[in-house]
């Protein structure tokens, strides 16, 4: 019974830090989205909130010891990646609009579909994965979401598990970058639908 109790007290004490972190971190956010027109200085500011927010969620990491696999396994599958996938996020389109071409509006138009299309090859490069994602398929979860039993049969899509193993698992990252890339192509169509509308009516 005592053993029951501490693992909900676990369980209590980490649900309650992520819902905190979690809100924390949207409210500001939402307040530099309102606050800052500029795409750059706007990517800027959240990259610098999400790391912040990152550290926070690594030292609860490494100190928090995981109740379960099945725990450990929500935690890199969904609530690291939730937060991760806005510092993937916003560092790319840092680095779209950082390298945006200053002419005309096919000029640009022309630029972010190719930036579009970089999303279709990821997809495509990965697409055994991200079918076993978009499926919500599990059969696997204990390989591609535990720390330490990474298999290097298995397709691994970032360093971080050597860089940072108490923090990573070997498809953690990828599934931040779905995410992110999911978002990201709707930053996209936004923005080029509104070239498409300045050419039709440039005045």
């Amino acid at each position: 019974m005592p053993y029951r109790e501490d693992l909900r007290l676990k369980l209590y004490h980490m649900n309650d830090f992520i819902t905190k972190l979690n809100k924390d971190i949207s409210s500001q956010l939402q307040g530099i989205d309102l606050e800052e027109p500029d795409l750059i200085r706007k990517a800027q500011k959240s990259i610098c909130c999400i790391k912040n927010a990152l550290t926070q969620l690594r030292a609860f990491a490494v100190q928090h010891s995981f109740c379960d696999e099945d725990e450990e396994i929500l935690f890199f599958k969904k609530t690291k990646p939730e937060l991760f996938s806005k510092l993937i996020y916003y560092v790319k389109v840092l680095n779209i609009e950082s390298r945006r071409p200053i002419g005309s509006n096919e000029k640009q138009e022309t630029y972010l579909q190719q930036e579009l299309e970089k999303l279709t090859f990821f997809f495509n490069n990965h697409l055994e994965f991200y079918r076993y994602y978009r499926m919500n398929s599990t059969f696997l979860d204990n390989k591609y979401f535990i720390r330490g039993k990474e298999d290097i049969n298995l397709y691994q899509d970032t360093l971080m598990i050597y860089v940072d193993p108490d923090f990573s698992t070997s498809h953690d990252y990828m599934v931040s970058e779905i995410i992110a890339n999911d978002r990201l192509k709707v930053f996209l169509n936004i923005e080029i639908e509104a070239i498409v509308v300045k050419t039709v009516n440039p005045n």
